[in-house]
C-alpha cells in the first residue's frame, strides 16, 4: 500500500485523512524511529486534531513526543537535527487547499526520509500494530522554544549589519500560515522596515496558500502602493518563498533561484542541484559564473540527498523551494526570505538583477488525473513523443533544439503536470497546448 507521495502522505479531513487514519500511521511512525520524536503544525483549521491524533498513535508505540506547537516546517527540521532526536512530524499540506492535511516526516538529520523508510513505515501501518501495555506508553511534552532558535540560526548565518544599513522596506504575506510568527520576528531582527499581511491564523486563509501570481494579487498592489524594496511570500508551511520585486512584478520561481544561485556562486563556487523541473536559465546563469548544475527528479527530498552526496552548495526548485547548504538540507522559506534581502542590499534592486537574466518562456499546465491512471498517461505520452529525444529522470522530458516540455504526474495531488519551455514564446505556448491536448484526449477514455 503507497501511502507517501512527493512530499509525505496527504488527504481530504474526513474523507482520506482522518483521526483514525492518523493514529494508525502515528503508531507505524512510531515503531519506525523507535525514539523521541517531534511533533508540529502548520495553521490549518484541521492541524490540531490531525496532530493530537498521530501523537497519540506514536505515544502508542511507546515512543515519547515534544509537541512543537505550530511553526515552519523547516523549523521542525532544524529542531529535530539539533537536539538528537530519532525523527520528527510536520502536520502540513503545505499549498493544498484547505480541506487538505497532511502527515510528513524526517529522520534524525532533519532531511525528509527515503522512499526505502517511507516503505517501511507503510508496511507497519498494513500490519495494523497493537497498541503497548499501559505501563509503556510513551509520554507527551511542549517546547514553545522551536521558532526562536530556528530564527535565530537564520540571523547568525545572515549579513545582519548590510542589510540594516541598507533600511530595506519589505512587504511579508504570511498566507495566514505557518510563518505567522517567524517571519515577523526575522524582519524584525533584520533591521528592514515592515509591512505584514495575513498574519493571523483564521479557518479559511485570505488566499489559497500556493504563491503564484494570480493568488498574490494584494501583495504586488502592496509593494507598489508603498514603494517597497520586495515582497515575499510564503507558503502554508513556509518552506518556500516567492518574491515580487521593487517595480512591483511578480518574480516567477526560476528567476529567483537563478538570481539566488548566481549570489551564491559569487561567494564560493560548487555544484548546484535543481530538478528537471526548473528552467535552462538557471544553467546558463551557474555556468557563467563558474558552477555546476546537477538535475534530478522533482521533489525537494531527492535535490536534498543529491546535494548530500555531491557536496553541493546549494539546490532548489521552481516553487520557490531553495536548499542552502551552510544552514540545512532542506528547503527553507525564511533562510531564502534572509539571503534575498541580504543579495538586494550588496548588489541593487531586484529589478536591475533580473534584466540580466537569459530570457526564456515556461507555459505550465495542469489537468486533473486519477492517481491510478498517471503512470498509464505517462506511458502514452512516451508512445506518442517516441521519435523525440526524451529523458526519464522524472516523467517524460522532450528535449527539443530550441528548448522543452516536460509531462510528469504530480505527487501531491491527483493532477498530471505540463511544462512547455523555449526562448520563443509562441513555440512554449504551441507545444504546451499540443501535450495537454493529447493528455487530455487520452484521459477523455477513461471517463
Amino acid at each position: 500500500m503507497r501511502l507517501f507521495g512527493t512530499n509525505g502522505v496527504r488527504g481530504v479531513v474526513g474523507r482520506d485523512m482522518t483521526p483514525e487514519f492518523a493514529t494508525r500511521l502515528g503508531r507505524a511512525i512510531g515503531i519506525f524511529f523507535n525514539g523521541c520524536v517531534a511533533i508540529a503544525s502548520d495553521a490549518r483549521n484541521s492541524g490540531p486534531m490531525i496532530k493530537n491524533a498521530t501523537a497519540s498513535g506514536i505515544m502508542s508505540s511507546g515512543v515519547d513526543v515534544i509537541d512543537l506547537g505550530i511553526t515552519p516546517t523547516p523549523s521542525m527540521q532544524y529542531y529535530v537535527r539539533t537536539h538528537n532526536l530519532s525523527g520528527g512530524v510536520m502536520i502540513t499540506a503545505s499549498h493544498n487547499p484547505p480541506e487538505f492535511n497532511g502527515i510528513k516526516c524526517v529522520g534524525p538529520s532533519g532531511r525528509e526520509l527515503t522512499r526505502d523508510d517511507e516503505e517501511k513505515i507503510e508496511s507497519l501501518f498494513s500490519e495494523g500494530a497493537e497498541c503497548v501495555r499501559w505501563d509503556s506508553v510513551g509520554a507527551l511534552t511542549y517546547d514553545a522554544s522551536a521558532t526562536e532558535s530556528y530564527v535565530g540560526a537564520i540571523i547568525a548565518r545572515t549579513d545582519v549589519s548590510v542589510i540594516r544599513s541598507a533600511k530595506l522596506t519589505v512587504v511579508m504575506d504570511c498566507a495566514n500560515g505557518a510563518s505567522f510568527g517567524s517571519a515577523p520576528m526575522l524582519l524584525e531582527k533584520l533591521g528592514v522596515k515592515v509591512i505584514t499581511m495575513n498574519t493571523r491564523v483564521c479557518k479559511i486563509p485570505s488566499h489559497p496558500s500556493e504563491p503564484t501570481e494570480d493568488n498574490l494579487s494584494d501583495l504586488i498592489s502592496k509593494v507598489k502602493e508603498t514603494n517597497a524594496d520586495l515582497g515575499i511570500a510564503h507558503d502554508g508551511d513556509a518552506d518556500r518563498a516567492m518574491f515580487v520585486a521593487d517595480d512591483g512584478k511578480f518574480v516567477g520561481g526560476d528567476k529567483s533561484l537563478s538570481v539566488m544561485a548566481k549570489y551564491i556562486l559569487s561567494k564560493k563556487s560548487g555544484i548546484v542541484v535543481t530538478p528537471v523541473s526548473s528552467s535552462s536559465m538557471v544553467d546558463d546563469v551557474v555556468n557563467e559564473n563558474g558552477g555546476t548544475v546537477i538535475r534530478t527528479a522533482v521533489g525537494s527530498p531527492t535535490v536534498a540527498r543529491v546535494m548530500l552526496e555531491n557536496d553541493a552548495i546549494f539546490g532548489g526548485e521552481e516553487n520557490g523551494g531553495m536548499i542552502f547548504a551552510e544552514h540545512q538540507l532542506c528547503r527553507d522559506g525564511a533562510m531564502a526570505a534572509a539571503k534575498m534581502m541580504e543579495c538586494i542590499a550588496k548588489n541593487g534592486p531586484l529589478s536591475k538583477q533580473l534584466s540580466s537574466l537569459p530570457s526564456y518562456h515556461t507555459e505550465k499546465r495542469k489537468t486533473d488525473c486519477p492517481d491510478a491512471v498517471k503512470e498509464k498517461l505517462l506511458e502514452h505520452l512516451a508512445a506518442v513523443y517516441k521519435d523525440v529525444k526524451t529523458d526519464r529522470t522524472d516523467g517524460l522530458k522532450m528535449i527539443y533544439g530550441d528548448g522543452w516540455v516536460l509531462a510528469r504526474p504530480s505527487g501531491t495531488e491527483p493532477k498530471f503536470r505540463i511544462y512547455s519551455e523555449s526562448k520563443d514564446k509562441d513555440v512554449a505556448v504551441r507545444r504546451a497546448n499540443e501535450a495537454e491536448a493529447k493528455a487530455k484526449q487520452f484521459l477523455e477514455s477513461f471517463n
